[in-house]
């Protein structure tokens, strides 16, 4: 989840990488934080393992995201049906690539509740995590597994107004998880080139107008689930969030998965391997709902940013 940047405090580290230069020594400054992918030699940025550099939150005993082994996940009989209030309204969101992600801003009107959470929430903006042309690039795991993408529609308590604020409440955040795995589909999308600068971090341009319902599957579909307490999954890692991973995986063709590796880092590098790894459980418990199976939503999500983000269908 891309939320917070480590206070921009820089200090004197001195570390190295497995294929650098062991005499190079580096200045680097704390907040600096990295995924695996943007780590060299050259920029010896504080990379997942080191994101305790960056934020002393990272190194915490709850921190996600997990693998979840569906063998021991509890059943929960209080993990009933969400109520999602205004997902089905239209909204225009803005794209932006964040230097970490791309990310959507929502209105704060859409709001979930039920579902086993303590309160209400609504709705601030959702992005994603994924992997390298349609590879591995989930953060949670299901018995090891990994998906190619994972989509986070985060949400905060209906009574904060900043997420910060939400942040600083042990239960102030909670995070709708969804996977993605390659398929065939029948749908064609052409994605058409335009002037926008993908490496740079700003708005990109408004979504065209959708609706969170667009993007997962219909409601009477989202019962089994799985819950458990973590963090955040990038600096400051604060451990706030209510986590609900949905089991079952929306379908999306490697074309659609291969536009995201075109998106570039603040660094020009491209954006691949987006996600953290796994996170040790801690004794933590992993509950689950019940058994009714999720159908696979539209790859409307992916089509609609592609377009927005003015990529080309990789040839």
């Amino acid at each position: 989840m891309c939320y917070l940047f480590a206070a921009d405090i820089c200090a004197r580290l001195y570390f190295v990488h497995e294929n650098c230069d062991l005499t190079k020594q580096t200045l680097s400054c704390v907040s600096d934080w990295c995924y695996q992918s943007q780590f060299t030699c050259d920029h010896q940025c504080n990379a997942p393992e080191k994101w305790d550099h960056a934020n002393s939150n990272c190194a915490g005993k709850y921190q996600s995201p997990i693998n979840i082994v569906t063998r021991k996940a509890l059943k929960d009989e209080r993990l009933t049906r969400f109520q999602f209030n205004n997902y089905q309204e239209i909204f225009r969101g803005s794209v932006k690539n964040n230097g970490h992600s791309v990310q959507v801003g929502i209105p704060h009107l859409r709001t979930i509740s039920g579902g086993g959470l303590p309160a209400t929430y609504k709705a601030v903006q959702f992005h994603l995590h994924w992997g390298t042309n349609g590879g591995p690039g989930s953060e949670h795991t299901i018995d090891g597994e990994q998906y190619p993408m994972e989509l986070h529609i985060v949400h905060m308590k209906e009574q904060y107004t900043d997420l910060t604020t939400a942040l600083s409440d042990s239960e102030g955040v909670a995070v709708l998880g969804f996977f993605y795995e390659v398929t065939i589909l029948t749908e064609i999308f052409v994605f058409l080139l335009s002037e926008f600068d993908v490496t740079t971090n700003q708005i990109l341009t408004s979504l065209a107008g959708i609706s969170l319902s667009q993007l997962i599957p219909s409601e009477q579909n989202l019962t089994t689930y799985y819950r458990y307490k973590g963090s955040l999954t990038t600096p400051g890692c604060t451990e706030a969030v209510i986590w609900t991973l949905f089991e079952s995986p929306i379908p999306l063709s490697a074309d659609q998965l291969q536009v995201f590796s075109e998106l570039k880092f603040r660094d020009g590098k491209p954006m691949v391997d987006t996600f953290r790894p796994v996170q040790p459980l801690n004794g933590r418990r992993v509950f689950r709902s019940g058994s009714a199976v999720i159908l696979a939503s539209s790859a409307l999500l992916v089509a609609a940013m592609a377009t927005a983000l003015g990529l080309s269908q990789p040839n």
